[in-house]
């Protein structure tokens, strides 16, 4: 018997990711998921896996109630959209556990001037500056990145430079408006709440 659920698609400011919203809980305790390809969705999200059978999807994120997928430039939403919804949909009244096993962060390449560092994406909280600026990220800017189909997690802070790190995950990793984001409000409200903070720069997850 299939479980009511509802659901509907809104585009992000990145113009290559679709926010597909229902109206149940697909993840909880504040775990998200991120999968750029197939073999990463395997094991741990068959929702994930089997959504890389679409040729034009390039990567998913699921986190709270939604999942954003973004799409290769092959194609555009108006083709596909209603296709990927009911995809989810079926899946989702038919399914109640959407990711079997939450992944592991994943590291991140890094680089710069000319060398590539991978370094991991998992949050260092490490002093009580960490603990605030994480505490303050998940407060004001989370909620308000999930709603545009993304998140930014924290990552690290350097006390030296007073630099923030953040990872970018979702519709925010490689969205042309994130960098305005990033500068206008994250930085902003961090370094009214922290004069310590000089500046955030991001990771893309």
């Amino acid at each position: 018997m299939k479980r009511p659920v509802n659901m509907y698609a809104e585009s992000t400011p990145n113009p290559s990711t679709m926010k597909f919203v229902a109206d149940v809980m697909l993840v909880t305790d504040g775990n998200t998921a991120e999968y750029v390809n197939q073999q990463e969705a395997k094991g741990s999200s068959s929702l994930a896996e089997a959504l890389f059978n679409f040729p034009f999807v390039s990567g998913v994120f699921i986190a709270s109630n939604f999942i954003a997928i973004t799409k290769t430039e092959a194609l555009q939403w108006e083709y596909v959209s209603e296709e990927l919804k009911a995809f989810v949909l079926d899946w989702l009244q038919n399914n109640e556990v959407i990711i079997e096993n939450v992944p592991e962060e994943r590291d991140v390449e890094v680089t710069e001037k000319g060398s590539t560092e991978t370094i991991s994406s998992a949050p260092q909280i490490k002093t009580d500056a960490d603990k605030q600026i994480f505490e303050l990220l998940e407060e004001f800017v989370r909620p308000a990145v999930e709603s545009d189909g993304g998140a930014i997690d924290f990552q690290s802070f350097d006390e030296v430079t007073g630099t923030v790190t953040v990872v970018l995950k979702g519709a925010c990793s490689g969205c042309p408006s994130s960098t305005a984001t990033l500068k206008g409000g994250i930085e902003s409200l961090l370094k009214t709440h922290m004069p310590e903070v000089q500046e955030v720069v991001a990771l893309e997850g």
